[in-house]
């Protein structure tokens, strides 16, 4: 199928982002654009999904944006990587399973190019080294338009989760690509892309 590539060289708020992302979903729901799959980075923002609890916010000071995203409460800010979906599964494979599973599999190949081995974790969703998150996963379905999509830390700072209980998890326990090994890879955006694209395109 058709994926549209969009790469944002500036960072775009989370509010901007999801009207954007909102907008190609009922596009898709009305069997008209093309899928979507965008990597940017969002300035400072702490997001709630569906499940998240307000015994998660440490830092009371903090604005959190509700969503209606699968998880519960977590950090964007720039030095992470967003890649955001928009996936027509009435034209795929009606799998979330697999689909989770593909995104799992993505991460974990795009952490192998900088020689860190990745694993998932059965009871929590995500991606983590040794016992440090270090990717999220969080999606939506509606109508078999799945979107939303994952997170992975490459170099931002990690301090700003101290505000927070992220993805319910002990805050001291989330890592990064920068944090693990001193330093980043060229051509991210090009690499998660090619990875992505190879992997979602089995669904």
């Amino acid at each position: 199928m058709s994926i549209e590539i969009k790469i944002s060289k500036r960072r775009i708020s989370y509010k901007i982002a999801m009207k954007i992302l909102h907008k190609r979903v009922e596009e898709l729901k009305a069997n008209r654009g093309k899928e979507l799959l965008w990597i940017l980075e969002h300035p400072l923002t702490y997001t709630a999904g569906i499940r998240s609890d307000k015994k998660e916010i440490l830092d009371k000071e903090i604005k959190i944006i509700k969503t209606n995203r699968g998880g519960r409460i977590t950090l964007h800010n720039p030095g992470q990587k967003i890649i955001y979906f928009a996936l027509n599964l009435n034209k795929r494979k009606k799998d979330v399973r697999k689909l989770i599973n593909l995104i799992e599999k993505s991460i974990i190949e795009f952490l192998n190019i900088h020689k860190i081995k990745g694993k998932k974790d059965k009871k929590n969703i995500g991606i983590w080294v040794n016992e440090n998150k270090i990717a999220a996963i969080g999606l939506r379905i509606s109508k078999w338009i799945a979107y939303h999509g994952c997170s992975i830390n490459i170099n931002n700072n990690l301090n700003p989760y101290l505000k927070i209980i992220p993805c319910g998890l002990d805050n001291n326990k989330i890592t990064s690509v920068y944090n693990e090994k001193g330093k980043i890879s060229k051509n991210i955006n090009k690499k998660l892309i090619k990875i992505f694209l190879k992997n979602i395109n089995k669904i």
